[in-house]
């Protein structure tokens, strides 16, 4: 007779032992404050995107008038898609494959935007080896890049024309007429004339540094891509080994590591840009930079690069702000963190273009070029030749302003991709309960370090381009459109404010609702349709891919976008009801699991859901016309 307690109690034992286990496993680490979430947020949106990216993207779409449709997009695209991923990963506590609870059938979106994301990790990684690279350089007594070699023909020194003038003073009179061109092309004065008389095209020392020196640039990859490069394998493993150290305990390191992400880049940019207004032709290039050109806005183009520079810059789209909003308590007040950001983002990237074209200006005063298009490139040659060309000119000390510079890059790039790879691996980890976060970070590291030795190669260049154009930029984009359609469409609208209402405490403004139920979606459908039927086959430094570079583009947005239908079919297979179209609808519905994950919380929300659906019914007891007008009342946002 007293055995039997005893084996109850050791039953009752084991049961509340098996239910701490399975609580453990479910219950999610959090942040250690609210700052370090707003600080996470901050370094993976102010990125590389704010510093090269936006300032040559604003300058190829009109200058100044650029930033009147970029601004429009923020609005109507890009804060409420922040907003938006921001409430999903808090109020579900869950990455962006375990939030499609809410609509199993679009599960697809979380794993199509995982390969986007894996996508741009594989890229991002190699633009951290070069900026590795280049601040291990700087160290020497003078810049590398900043002087001419022997063997380097049509070459002008990136160096200060009072060094090359300093050294020429001595050469005797009878000095062949060359070297008096080379002369006058050095002190800035004869650039045009030699470029005029010569059919070779003149480049600066800076530039063929990082295309002979550097990458080792190959113009036909039709043999292959060679073999990845010594220096820069090196460098790409020590920033795989800095971001591994990064994410290695989840947010606890991340989030410490936060603060320094954060706020270290704006120090040395308000240094940079203190110093580069203070430069000769300082001003000609900011007033470059800043005046519109007002017929762009009529064009399609424009307002298409605006939504692409938005999510790039924002990281909308691909996971990290859901996944970092899923380290939050339930009641966080997330709607002033979305608020912040946005606008920061946006704050800096018009500090980073006024900085960047301040430099760039005195780079086309040094040279006596007129045209500052002329001494700007895109993409990675305004990061690594157009910047290390304006910075080895800088009469003093320009060792420190390049390592400053390269060592800010390297931060926000390590702030960047520390958010993504860690949306990867918190995929896996939600999907896998069982493994431990440390070893999915030191598995997916590796895979990531491998994945990039392609772009240390002569053609990676190449390769960075095709992946960035079909693998990051339309598939994020596609799926973004399918991600706010099945959560305001086909959960609706009205479901998911009663959610942010429970979870907020607040009412969900006319501003947010017109956003997300037309201005958002149909903006982004249309632009991206555009997209679509004006695509023109990508070019490489003024190079088109081979044939099968463009197939190899299009198998690649083919794979990230058929994740969406191919994970619906199979979840419909998996889960049938009834007759196909039966599943199918049912696929659409929440299933048991979506909500907040906290069962408690849960509790609550499902009460607070059952009374707003009595509410409503018993509105459509009263007459027609006062139904209607409580529709619209309800639409905009006003109290029940």
């Amino acid at each position: 007779m007293e055995l039997k307690p005893n084996g109850n109690h050791n039953n009752n034992n084991a049961t509340e032992k098996s239910e701490d286990k399975e609580k453990a496993q479910v219950e999610r680490s959090n942040w250690g404050n609210g700052l370090e979430f707003l600080m996470s947020c901050i370094s993976v949106s102010v990125g590389l995107g704010n510093v090269w990216r936006f300032p040559f993207t604003a300058y190829e779409n009109g200058g100044g008038a650029f930033l009147i449709p970029y601004i429009i997009v923020l609005f109507l695209i890009g804060k409420p898609m922040y907003y938006l991923e921001m409430i999903m990963g808090q109020f579900t506590s869950q990455g962006t494959v375990k939030i499609w609870s809410v609509c199993p059938g679009f599960v697809g979106v979380g794993y199509g935007q995982a390969f986007g994301t894996i996508c741009i990790i594989s890229y991002y990684s190699s633009l951290l080896a070069l900026t590795l690279y280049y601040l291990f350089v700087s160290f020497q007594s003078e810049l590398p890049w900043s002087y001419c070699r022997e063997d380097w023909l049509n070459c002008v020194d990136s160096r200060p024309a009072e060094y090359t003038e300093n050294l020429l003073t001595g050469l005797a009179s009878n000095v062949s007429t060359l070297a008096s061109n080379l002369t006058s092309s050095a002190s800035g004065t004869g650039v045009s004339l030699l470029a005029d008389n010569q059919t070779d095209k003149l480049q600066s020392s800076s530039e063929i540094y990082f295309l002979d020196v550097v990458i080792k640039e190959k113009l036909d990859i039709s043999d292959g891509i060679g073999n990845p490069d010594w220096k820069l394998t090196l460098a790409l493993l020590t920033s795989w080994v800095v971001i591994f150290l990064v994410i290695m305990r989840g947010v606890k390191s991340s989030g410490k590591a936060a603060y320094f992400l954060a706020l270290f880049p704006y120090v040395v940019l308000i240094v940079l840009l203190i110093r580069a207004v203070t430069l000769e032709g300082a001003r000609e290039g900011i007033i470059f930079f800043l005046e519109p050109q007002w017929g762009e806005l009529l064009n399609p183009t424009v307002w298409k690069n605006a939504v692409v520079q938005c999510f790039f810059s924002l990281a909308v789209g691909s996971g990290p702000i859901i996944m970092f909003a899923s380290y939050n308590r339930f009641d966080h007040g997330i709607y002033r963190d979305a608020m912040i950001v946005t606008t920061l983002d946006t704050l800096t990237s018009l500090l980073g273009g006024i900085t960047i074209f301040a430099i760039l200006g005195n780079l086309a005063h040094n040279l006596n070029i007129e045209n500052i298009r002329d001494v700007v490139r895109s993409g990675t040659g305004l990061a690594f030749i157009s910047y290390p060309d304006a910075i080895s000119k800088f009469q003093a000390v320009p060792q420190l302003f390049s390592v400053l510079f390269f060592f800010m890059l390297f931060v926000l790039g390590i702030g960047s991709i520390v958010a993504l790879q860690s949306t990867i691996v918190t995929i896996i980890c939600d999907q896998f309960k069982g493994l431990r976060y440390w070893k999915v970070a030191l598995g997916t590291s590796i895979c990531g370090f491998l994945m990039g030795l392609v772009y240390v190669t002569p053609g990676g260049q190449w390769i960075l381009t095709l992946v960035d154009f079909y693998g990051g930029t339309y598939v994020v984009f596609i799926l973004a459109i399918f991600e706010l359609a099945g959560i305001v469409w086909i959960y609706g609208l009205q479901n998911f404010c009663d959610d942010i209402e429970f979870m907020c405490n607040r009412r969900v403004s006319l501003y947010w609702r017109m956003c997300w139920s037309f201005f958002t979606p149909v903006m982004m459908i249309v632009i991206f349709i555009y997209s679509m039927v004006t695509i023109e086959p990508i070019q490489y430094s003024e190079l088109y891919f081979p044939e099968a570079g463009n197939v190899a583009g299009w198998l690649l947005f083919g794979i990230g976008a058929a994740q969406f239908p191919l994970w619906g079919l199979w979840y419909v297979s998996r889960h049938r009801e009834g007759s196909f179209c039966s599943s199918i609808m049912a696929s659409l519905k929440p299933n048991e699991k979506w909500g907040p994950a906290n069962a408690e919380v849960k509790r609550e929300w499902q009460i607070f859901k059952s009374q707003k659906a009595a509410q409503r019914a018993a509105q459509k007891e009263s007459s027609k016309l006062g139904f209607f007008w409580r529709k619209i009342t309800n639409f905009c946002g006003s109290n029940i």
